[in-house]
């Protein structure tokens, strides 16, 4: 079994490279508690570039506009149809913000206007491996008064052929598990369990 990497997906538009500890944060959470064999280091590629089709599971996040150049919503389209798969999470965790507004008219665009649909809280992805009976859980992001003082209790989804494509979050994930993993054992609970079930569910057949 070949190393699982993790890629962030660097688009032309907007702020791509946001949450910096995250990836390596996550890749320490697949160690700890699966047998997933890991390649530790974060692979940044251009949305635009050929590479991204040798990756099983890619990341895209942002505060700004989202708006692909032809060549990225080709390769995007292409990705995912393929069997890709794209965890895409709003650093606003706001659905009225300019990256929620422009990616979810940007997916439409790509897929069409009814391809993004809420998933229901008991989908395999909350139970993948780790038990989420309530469905996604909440970030501190969701309630700290910035963004649209909402917590999120659904996610977004692509599906392709019965499975997900593209995940969306509005909640933040990203900067939730933005720290160093060291500092995990202070947490009552650890908050990136969710993020292994989205890269188990990924990488299930």
């Amino acid at each position: 079994m070949k190393p699982f990497f993790f890629t962030r997906i660097q688009y032309t538009s907007g702020n791509w490279d946001t949450d910096q500890r995250m990836p390596s944060n996550l890749l320490h959470s697949l160690v700890e508690y699966t047998t997933i064999p890991v390649d530790e280091k974060e692979k940044v590629v251009q949305l635009s570039s050929n590479e991204i089709f040798k990756s099983p599971f890619c990341y895209l996040s942002g505060h700004k506009l989202v708006e692909f150049s032809a060549q990225e919503r080709d390769h995007f389209k292409r990705y995912v149809q393929n069997g890709g798969f794209v965890f895409v999470d709003d650093c606003n965790h706001d659905i009225d913000g300019l990256f929620a507004k422009s990616f979810e008219q940007e997916m439409a665009r790509t897929f069409g206007p009814k391809a993004l649909q809420k998933i229901p809280n008991n989908h395999p992805v909350y139970h993948s491996f780790f038990k989420f009976d309530d469905g996604p859980p909440t970030t501190s992001f969701e309630l700290n008064g910035w963004g649209d003082d909402l917590v999120h209790d659904y996610l977004k989804a692509i599906t392709i052929n019965g499975k997900i494509g593209v995940l969306y979050s509005n909640k933040d994930y990203g900067c939730e598990w933005d720290y160093d993993f060291r500092n995990k054992r202070f947490l009552a609970i650890d908050n990136t369990r969710f993020g292994v079930n989205i890269v188990v569910y990924a990488l299930m057949g």
